[in-house]
């Protein structure tokens, strides 16, 4: 089932596989980012962490998952949330 992404501030998208790949866990983000369940959610082969508030904390966490050698693009995306209210975007994994 295709993930909600929010229209009004940034989210992140990791595949799993990589986020497994590299050892990170939900607690980690939870730890650092104070996460609600809403905000960490998971279906499929994808994770979506957002929306995510405040000025630093997309770059942050960006150049973390860079740090654990995640590679940007191939293992995890963001979108900005740069869109109109009246505009719904779904994200979902390729492969199902």
């Amino acid at each position: 089932m295709p993930l909600t992404l929010s229209s009004d501030a940034p989210s992140l998208l990791i595949r799993k596989s990589a986020f497994e790949r590299v050892g990170l866990s939900r607690a980690q983000f939870d730890d650092a980012l104070n996460l609600t369940a809403d905000e960490f959610r998971l279906e499929g082969g994808l994770i979506v962490i957002g929306p995510l508030v405040g000025e630093d904390t997309l770059t942050d966490l960006i150049a973390q998952l860079e740090e654990h050698g995640l590679v940007y693009y191939d293992d995890f995306f963001e979108l900005s949330g740069n869109w109109p209210e009246w505009l719904t975007l779904f994200a979902m994994d390729a492969r199902g």
